[in-house]
C-alpha cells in the first residue's frame, strides 16, 4: 500500500479587539473539531494586527507541517487578500511601503508571517464571518474570550490546548 503522507491540515484562525485599538485577542484552530488550538491577546493592540497574529500563531504551531499541505481560512480579506493578491512582493519591493507611499502597518508581524508562508506555502481560504460556519464561530469565541484577558509582560501571550478525544470533556462547541 502507498504511503500517502499526513492528512492536509485545515486551520481556522480570527482576531478581535474590543475598541480598536483596544484589548485584543487571536486564536486558531484545527479543523473538524477544533480540539487542537491557540490563543493569546494583548492589553492594547488593534483587530488587523490580532488578524494577523492568528495566522502567524498557528503557522508557528505547525511549521514542521509538510509543504503545501496547509490551509489557512480566515474571514479577514485583509489577510486572505495579502496573499491571494500578492500585496507583500509589492510591499517589499517597496522598502514596505503600500500603495499609498505609506509605511505597511504590522510590519513587524508580517515580516516573520511571511517568512513563514513562503517555507509552508499555505493555501489562504476565505470564510464569512457570523454567519454559522461551526469553526469560524469557534475562532471567534476564543479570540474575543483572550481578548478579556489577563496579558502577559510581553507583546502576546499565547496557550495551545489539545483535547484528548475523552468523552467527558466539555465540548467547544
Amino acid at each position: 500500500m502507498p504511503d500517502i503522507g499526513p492528512a492536509p491540515l485545515v486551520v481556522y484562525t480570527d482576531g478581535a479587539c474590543q475598541g480598536n485599538p483596544g484589548p485584543g485577542g487571536w486564536a486558531w484552530a484545527i479543523a473538524p473539531e477544533g480540539s487542537v488550538h491557540g490563543s493569546g491577546g494583548e492589553a492594547r493592540t488593534t483587530n488587523q494586527r490580532m488578524e494577523v497574529q492568528a495566522v502567524l500563531e498557528a503557522l508557528r504551531a505547525h511549521r514542521h507541517h509538510p509543504v503545501g499541505s496547509i490551509t489557512v481560512v480566515s474571514d479577514s480579506t485583509y489577510v486572505v487578500n495579502c496573499f491571494r493578491d500578492r500585496w507583500w512582493v509589492r510591499w517589499q519591493q517597496n522598502g514596505w511601503k503600500n500603495s499609498k507611499k505609506e509605511p505597511v502597518a504590522n510590519t513587524d508581524l508580517w515580516k516573520p508571517l511571511i517568512e513563514l508562508v513562503q517555507q509552508l506555502q499555505p493555501g489562504f481560504r476565505w470564510v464569512k464571518g457570523h454567519s454559522g460556519d461551526r469553526m469560524n464561530d469557534l475562532v471567534d469565541r476564543l479570540a474575543v474570550e483572550a481578548a478579556k484577558g489577563p496579558f502577559g509582560p510581553g507583546p502576546s501571550t499565547s496557550s495551545t490546548s489539545s483535547t484528548s478525544g475523552d468523552p467527558d470533556q466539555a465540548s467547544l462547541f
